[in-house]
């Protein structure tokens, strides 16, 4: 869920040489020669003549998948766990705005659309396991980049704390105007970490391209899916750790150690203060290290692990019977630049693959709009905490997406699913992935009640006004929210909102009294019970369907992610082999054009258009929202949900009515085969 939300692309095709068996054209001598070729590439593990017998464990499908999960996990803490969990620090440290922030999220989609097509199209004929080498350099470098700022920008200097109570006139208390503040050189290290981005997509174009091509290469074409859902399902572990990892060193301050104060009236700093920073940099630095040294496995990887040649002979087209095939054999398109355009315009007009192409970004676009704003949907329909919310988000959509990716790749496996099976089966886990989306309609909730916004101040004052009589005299900041709940169990913006003077603390927990804007708790046979007037955080909701939403909700997870495999592999199927890496950078273009791009963005909008209250400063510049619609926000996600559904529908049917699966004289029987591997033999 980018970063950025969820990275899960889909497969690519083998190497040149290794060539499923096809038309009837030069199958014999040809094949027999790419094939030898094939196999004479077919190495030990090592590094030139240094080939320790123990390395030849590894020289496997299994061993190059377990080095593959590995980096794919790190590159998955990185880019969609860490980045994501550290970009609201970023901010603040180096005096961001969300429009620069949402500038770095997009910069590694950028590099990632820009050198797709170029990894894809040169790298299907080189030498794949390097390439991954090359990738872990790349993302390693990238994760270093981007934590040099916290070292070159000085330590954090937190100024003065903000008083969050009612401050009586006469005091001595700070008179907060709109100024413009001295100018920064904190917000010019924007372009170290766009840099820093930058380099993390280049590394991860060779991973999601070239790379699950190798494993595609490296196994009978029944086993492929259930390789490819395993580390497809072993990527999204990344975004968990990241989370998780993240959010306990943000528990850790920026500077390590908290600096001492010398004025009297001072005390300690701690979480709860707006002014904390978290330590965000230090799980970047440890990733440089950790990815860095997979360098090592990947560069003593063959070119192509030993039976290659012997699966690839054994394997039976199923390409989209359009003539591409023939043509991308006759005129070997491939071997030079020259061949890009046309390469690329036999797989544009390749009509089941641009359906498939079209039908996965439509699923993106959806997927990374939840992983995106999942939390905060949680946090404002049910009246959670936002770490909570982030937390409940990482439990449903991670084990959810991965649970998906297994099952479909074992369906398709064990079932040994063809082409058109294959795409059959998509349309169904779409159907009911689109059913159970249905959970917005009935599991919403409705907004708990919020002075000044839902009602007023116990009669006065006015709506979408958080000043009334009560605290007209307090100097609150409404660039300060910070909620608290009063005995009369409505919501109020701050504690200064709510016109309360004081505060102490009753076993380490924060009261709040002699609030003016209160009224007398709901509960009369209670009042006496009551020790505080108002406590911080949001108002315990009175909407139960929590637990029914993450039920649907996690189902409809389930059978979206398991479209994802099959569309991989049915990608696989449907192309020239020659152009099955190809095929993965054009949909990865795609991909991220049509759905990781711009999903973000269409949820953003959408809750944005659900805002009741926004962040309006004392410059009168609107900021954040600080209030939504419940309702509207659940019926504006069930429609982009449910519309990207009917489309992924619609077009993977239109896949299955156009997919024209080869003559049954061009693919060989088993009989055939066994033959061209006795004569290579």
């Amino acid at each position: 869920m980018k970063g950025g939300g969820i990275e899960n692309p889909v497969f690519e095709p083998p190497s040149p040489g290794l060539g499923r068996h096809r038309q009837a054209s030069p199958a014999g001598a040809g094949a027999g020669v790419a094939e030898a070729e094939a196999e004479a590439e077919e190495g030990p593990c090592g590094w030139g003549r240094c080939a320790p017998k123990a390395l030849q464990l590894c020289n496997n499908p299994e061993g190059y998948l377990a080095a593959y999960s590995l980096l794919a996990i790190f590159q998955g803490i990185v880019v969609n766990g860490l980045i994501n969990i550290s970009i609201s620090t970023i901010e603040k440290r180096y005096e961001l705005n969300s429009s620069l922030t949402g500038l770095i999220s997009a910069s590694y989609d950028i590099a990632f659309c820009v050198l797709s097509l170029f990894v894809s199209f040169f790298g299907e004929r080189g030498h794949k396991p390097r390439w991954l080498a090359f990738s872990a350099f790349m993302l390693g470098l990238g994760s270093l980049i981007f934590s040099l700022p916290h070292f070159s920008s000085g330590k954090y200097h937190y100024g003065a704390k903000l008083e969050d109570t009612c401050q009586i006139p006469g005091t001595s208390s700070a008179n907060f105007t709109c100024s413009a503040s001295t100018k920064s050189s904190l917000p010019n290290y924007l372009y170290v970490f766009i840099l820093g981005q930058l380099l993390l997509g280049v590394g991860g174009t060779p991973l999601y391209t070239l790379g699950t091509a190798f494993i595609d290469d490296s196994v009978p074409k029944h086993k492929s899916s259930l390789y490819i859902g395993i580390g497809y399902a072993m990527s999204l572990l990344g975004p968990a750790i990241g989370y998780v990892l993240g959010g306990q060193l943000l528990n850790v301050y920026i500077d390590i150690q908290i600096p001492e104060r010398q004025d009297t009236t001072y005390t300690k700093m701690d979480q709860d203060d707006p002014r904390w920073l978290g330590a965000w940099w230090i799980a970047f630095l440890a990733c440089f290290f950790a990815i860095w040294l997979l360098i090592i496995p990947f560069s003593c990887f063959p070119k192509h692990l030993p039976g290659t040649a012997k699966i690839q002979a054994e394997k039976i087209s199923e390409t989209h019977n359009d003539g591409s095939e023939a043509l991308v054999e006759t005129k070997n398109i491939g071997k030079s630049f020259k061949d890009f355009p046309m390469a690329l315009l036999i797989l544009l007009k390749n009509p089941v693959l641009m359906s498939l192409i079209i039908a996965s970004s439509s699923e993106a676009l959806v997927a990374t709009g939840f992983a995106t704003f999942l939390p905060k949907f949680i946090e404002n329909q049910f009246g959670k905490t936002s770490s909570f919310s982030a937390t409940l988000g990482g439990l449903v959509l991670i084990p959810a997406a991965a649970l998906g990716q297994i099952i479909s790749g074992i369906l398709v496996s064990k079932c040994k699913m063809d082409c058109k099976s294959i795409i059959k089966f998509m349309i169904g886990t779409c159907s009911v992935a689109l059913l159970l989306n249905t959970v917005f309609l009935f599991a919403k909730c409705g907004n708990e009640p919020f002075a000044g916004v839902s009602e007023t101040y116990n009669g006065t004052g006015m709506l979408y006004n958080l000043t009334a009589p009560c605290n007209a005299n307090c100097k609150c900041l409404r660039s300060m929210y910070y909620p608290v709940c009063g005995r009369d169990e409505v919501q109020y913006f701050s504690p200064c909102f709510a016109g309360c003077t004081s505060h102490l603390f009753n076993n380490m927990k924060k009261m709040y009294h002699n609030c003016s804007c209160i009224g007398k708790p709901k509960r009369e046979n209670g009042s006496e019970d009551f020790l505080y007037e108002a406590v911080p955080g949001k108002c315990p909701t009175q909407c139960k369907f929590l637990p029914l939403f993450l039920t649907f909700f996690f189902f409809a997870v389930v059978f979206t992610f398991m479209a994802v495999t099959p569309t991989t592999v049915a990608i696989l199927r449907c192309v020239p082999d020659k152009q099955r890496s190809f095929a993965l950078g054009v949909q990865s273009v795609f991909l991220r054009l049509l759905g990781t791009i711009p999903g973000p963005i269409l949820f953003g909008v959408a809750i944005d258009n659900s805002c009741t209250l926004w962040d309006i400063n004392e410059c009168k510049t609107k900021g954040a929202c600080w209030v939504y619609d419940n309702e509207r926000m659940a019926y504006l996600l069930m429609g982009i949900s449910a519309a990207c559904k009917i489309i992924t529908i619609t077009f993977v049917v239109t896949a299955v009515c156009l997919y024209k699966p080869p003559p049954a004289s061009a693919a060989l029987s088993q009989k055939d085969s066994e033959m061209v591997s006795a004569i290579h033999t």
